[in-house]
């Protein structure tokens, strides 16, 4: 009966599956064996072509053995087999977390476009992962737990047993006398979710027999709210944003609802490439932008991002190098890599610098404070500090726009602003002063 159970789930998850090939993970424990031989069983499945995929994160002495039992494993099927060896970094996530990043990297890296990467994880894992995700206060989009697909590298992630109990599969694997590899580490209950498999989960279902399903239950409930919410994210942080992507209203996100204001916020950190906070830290920049004046500029720091607040918009930037205050270079146009980032660099007809250096050099340096120019075609000197002002460029920018100057006079503000002296040189070299911005 959980045979004919377990085939009918997967064949009907089957149907709903986009074309392309199939590729499954394959450890050889329990869970990934039942679903191969599962799979391998199907004549859809086959006809699709399947593969196996098996990582070896080296983290145990018998690990090669394992290998060569999921090789034999799947030569018995009939499927192709691919090992792969993983690299494990440990971080400050601890040893579970890191092999399981180093394992979907190599399943993306392995990954062809439009093929479907299976995985055989089941209802108890899903209990598992919304109660991990519960404990660590995650709002509905981790308290969702996992989906049955997604998006995932050059193609989707499928978890066709998601709603099945991992008693079935056990049942399904004894009535086909499947062998299987038993990993050590999953008895090690100092690992989170092993102490809630083997400590938490059972005692669980031994007062409510119906908890993996109860939970199911709550983790789809939450998965349709983080996706009606997303939706409505995405519309709103449309609208806050500007020209500039790293930068967002700040005004706006402080109107938006309790519920949409951490999902925008996330939303539009994710899509720069920036790590996201923690929920203390959205809660301080939230106070922060709420309390402080508009003079002060507000800025909350957590691991490799920082968001700053200036005037009307908040920025997102990774966290600024230091630049020694005495710094300053002779430059003679060819390109030049500054500390404050970027490139200057004098561009003229022939190529990316001009064919006649400049002689004698000019001195390349950073503000240090009452630096004054006279833009060309102007009839007053101008204090450079009013200049960044009225150009709107934010406080932690204007220290690091390389400043031109030659016999101690400042000709230039990078390419920005250029005083009779700046142009006239550049026009007897047939060149132009260009600053590429870091990332530009």
């Amino acid at each position: 009966m959980s045979s004919s159970r377990l085939i009918s789930e997967l064949h009907a998850s089957l149907s709903r599956l986009p074309p392309g090939r199939i590729v499954i993970g394959f450890s050889g424990g329990l869970d990934s064996s039942v679903l191969l031989h599962a799979l391998a069983a199907l004549t859809p499945a086959r006809e699709r072509g399947l593969r196996a995929l098996h990582v070896d994160h080296g983290l145990h002495a018998r690990s090669a053995d394992w290998a060569a039992h999921c090789s034999a494993f799947a030569g018995r099927l009939g499927i192709a087999f691919i090992a792969a060896n993983a690299t494990v970094t440990t971080s400050g996530n601890g040893l579970e977390a890191a092999a399981r990043g180093a394992r979907y990297r190599i399943f993306a890296e392995h990954l062809q476009p439009g093929e479907t990467l299976a995985l055989a994880h089941h209802a108890d894992d899903q209990s598992e992962t919304v109660l991990l995700k519960l404990l660590r206060g995650a709002g509905p989009q981790g308290l969702g737990g996992m989906r049955v697909q997604r998006d995932f590298g050059s193609g989707r992630l499928w978890r066709p047993l998601l709603n099945l109990p991992r008693a079935l599969l056990r049942d399904y694997a004894q009535a086909h006398d499947l062998r299987w590899i038993e990993d050590p580490s999953n008895l090690d209950t100092r690992l989170r979710r092993n102490f809630l498999r083997a400590e938490i989960l059972p005692r669980l279902v031994q007062r409510w027999p119906d908890a993996t399903v109860a939970i199911a239950h709550s983790a789809a409930w939450a998965r349709a709210a983080a996706d009606f919410v997303e939706r409505h994210a995405q519309s709103a942080l449309a609208e806050l944003q500007g020209d500039d992507p790293a930068a967002l209203q700040w005004r706006g996100w402080l109107d938006l609802d309790d519920a949409l204001r951490d999902p925008v916020l996330r939303l539009w950190l994710r899509a720069q490439g920036h790590d996201e906070p923690a929920h203390f830290h959205v809660a301080e920049l939230e106070r922060q932008l709420r309390t402080s004046a508009d003079d002060r500029a507000p800025c909350v720091r957590w691991e490799q991002c920082e968001l700053r607040r200036y005037r009307d918009l908040l920025y997102a930037m990774r966290p600024l190098v230091p630049i020694a205050e005495d710094w300053q270079a002779t430059w003679n146009g060819s390109p030049l890599a500054l500390p404050g980032g970027g490139i200057l660099a004098l561009r003229g007809g022939g190529g990316p610098a001009t064919a006649t250096p400049v002689d004698p050099p000019l001195a390349i340096h950073y503000r240090s404070g009452g630096e004054h120019i006279k833009p060309a075609g102007s009839t007053h000197t101008r204090e450079l500090r009013l200049l960044l002002q009225e150009a709107g460029i934010p406080p932690w920018q204007r220290d690091r726009i390389p400043l031109i100057s030659m016999n101690g006079e400042l000709i230039a503000v990078a390419d920005m602003v250029l005083s009779t002296a700046a142009v006239t040189l550049c026009e007897q070299l047939n060149a132009t002063i260009v600053w590429t911005r870091s990332g530009a």
